[in-house]
């Protein structure tokens, strides 16, 4: 087959605008895709995965019923926040659970064992890559610059990070950032400004993380892509929205930023530590002009900032996946 033929795999929830963007510039680049929702397996999604000892990878083919496509000849994966496979409802527990886990380890790890098949991103790496402790050392050793930081559980620690501080705190979630509630609605955990004053033992509670208050000309959602770095600029006008802008929408102006070569260079050899492509990176920029990173989401949501600043991101995956970059 030849290689303008071979598909890529989009493999998202139905209703993703974002991954409709990249469907849409693979389309104007002739590019096969063959899109799902790991949702439809296996009730709807046929998976058969043969592997010979003498072959070097997996052959096969994925069958939703109306177009089939032969891993064999899978060009790329984008792999942008599927749901979970679903099992019969006529499965009861605890076989059900244990048929999903099956079903979602089949699909990922067959597709990841394809050699030389291109991804944004493979989620074994974005794991890795979402831990934000250990973000801060990578992107130090990058040349990036963070927030002086604490993680404790330990109320005396607290108060001397904030004496040696000696400025505004804030607090945020370590993992993750939302909670459920109940009746499928979730809270999200913002990041906000703390007092030292209020500092008490239920601190002691669980782990808390502690970073310095950053001042901030502007924030900037960066996208980096295939090499290509994209600068989402945010304004914000109210204090909650500059505490944490997803808290705010309303009070946010958009615009486009530069960025630096000296944070280009850091973010690219951060994402190149933990053998990813894509990351959606949040840093300040102060009143000095100087960036700072906050952290990376390798999984992070970027068809906003396109759509409000026109930068080409959607066109950027596309040209990764269709294999531009070799």
């Amino acid at each position: 087959m030849s290689t303008a033929a071979r598909p890529v795999l989009v493999v998202a929830e139905q209703l993703d605008a974002t991954a409709d963007m990249v469907v849409d510039q693979l389309n104007l680049r002739d590019v096969p895709v063959m899109r799902f929702d790991v949702a439809q397996f296996p009730q709807q999604l046929t998976l058969t995965g043969n592997h010979l000892p003498t072959e070097p990878g997996w052959s096969g083919v994925i069958d939703d019923g109306r177009r089939a496509v032969r891993l064999e000849e899978v060009r790329a994966v984008y792999w942008r926040r599927p749901a979970r496979p679903l099992i019969a409802d006529t499965v009861p527990q605890p076989y059900n659970l244990w048929a999903q886990n099956q079903a979602d380890a089949a699909m990922l790890n067959v597709l990841a064992a394809l050699p030389g098949v291109p991804w944004i991103n493979n989620p074994h790496a974005d794991r890795v890559a979402s831990h934000k402790p250990q973000q801060l050392v990578a992107s130090t050793r990058c040349g990036l610059r963070v927030p002086y930081s604490l993680i404790t559980n330990s109320p005396d620690a607290a108060r001397a990070f904030a004496k040696e501080a000696g400025g505004p705190l804030i607090c945020k979630p370590i993992l993750g950032g939302r909670l459920d509630v109940g009746d499928d609605r979730q809270l999200m955990v913002a990041t906000h400004r703390v007092d030292a004053a209020d500092f008490d033992d239920s601190i002691s509670i669980t782990a808390h993380y502690f970073q310095e208050d950053i001042p901030k000309a502007f924030e900037v959602r960066l996208i980096a892509v295939g090499g290509q770095v994209f600068g989402g600029k945010l304004i914000t006008t109210s204090e909650a929205a500059g505490t944490d802008w997803r808290t705010d929408y309303q009070h946010i102006e958009y615009d486009t930023v530069d960025v630096p070569g000296r944070v280009a260079t850091g973010v690219r050899r951060f994402l190149a530590h933990y053998g990813i492509v894509f990351g959606a990176f949040d840093f300040a920029v102060t009143p000095e002009g100087e960036w700072v990173f906050f952290e990376n989401n390798p999984a992070g949501t970027w068809g906003w900032v396109e759509n409000r600043t026109g930068l080409p991101i959607a066109a950027a995956h596309a040209d990764y996946l269709a294999g531009a970059q070799l």
